[in-house]
């Protein structure tokens, strides 16, 4: 089960924690409230560890919490866990990538990408395919598994794929997208590694927009929706310049 803990509106101050089931686009969610109690509008440490508590008990083992949370060590104590982003960050891999190369000049498909990975995976090999179909130059760095990858790819798509990149040919990409680091990779770089980077612009429908609840951090939420299926691919795009 998955939870959501907010800063209490003001009209909800009557109490200062508060409990109770939400959807969000038709997914269940036991949602907390918490209310404010300095000026500064900072929680305390004892109301958070009541909210953290009380979703525990109602089996909640990931929550969502607002924007720029500060108190992540507080819920952890109470058992919760971050909403993993991963799986989403996976999937819109190379459209964030796509993103990010918006603004370099001349055709995209004619830019030459790196995609490193330690171990070869479902989610790799996605990824690999879905870059071969829309650049020329693709270059995979893997420690194994890549040869056999890279010939199937230039066999079924026509890609100019490179198996075990030198140190120089992956600091000459365009763009990579790093499953794990690379000293030598570009700057322009999607770093699914970095679980604490901000996730693109993702742009939904309006009326699932309609539906999300004020406040919470964007990425986590979005994540918990994909995790639970109600967010599915050809539901939004990444950015607003994808073509």
């Amino acid at each position: 089960m998955t939870g959501m803990l907010m800063w209490a509106q003001p009209r909800r101050w009557g109490k200062s924690v508060l409990v109770a089931a939400q959807r969000v686009a038709g997914a269940p969610f036991w949602r907390a409230d918490v209310a404010p109690l300095r000026q500064d509008g900072q929680p305390s440490h004892r109301r958070i560890l009541r909210a953290g508590k009380a979703l525990k008990a109602r089996g909640v083992k990931q929550v969502v919490v607002p924007r720029d949370f500060a108190h992540w060590e507080w819920l952890e104590a109470c058992g919760l866990e971050k909403v993993p982003t991963l799986p989403l960050r996976c999937v819109i891999a190379a459209d964030w990538l796509r993103w990010l190369l918006r603004e370099r000049p001349g055709p995209l498909s004619e830019a030459r990408i790196l995609v490193a990975a330690d171990r070869l995976t479902g989610e790799v090999v996605r990824t690999v395919t879905e870059l071969a179909l829309r650049h020329r130059y693709v270059l995979v760095d893997l420690p194994y598994g890549s040869g056999e990858l890279c010939r199937r790819m230039q066999r079924e798509y026509g890609a100019a794929i490179l198996s075990g990149p030198t140190q120089e040919q992956m600091s000459r990409a365009d763009g990579a997208v790093l499953f794990a680091p690379r000293s030598a990779a570009p700057a322009v770089s999607v770093r699914l590694y970095d679980k604490e980077a901000a996730l693109p612009p993702l742009s939904l429908p309006p009326v699932m927009e309609e539906s999300l609840p004020e406040g919470a951090d964007r990425g986590q939420l979005l994540g918990a929706l994909w995790n639970m299926g109600v967010l599915r691919p050809g539901q939004f795009t990444v950015g607003s310049e994808i073509s």
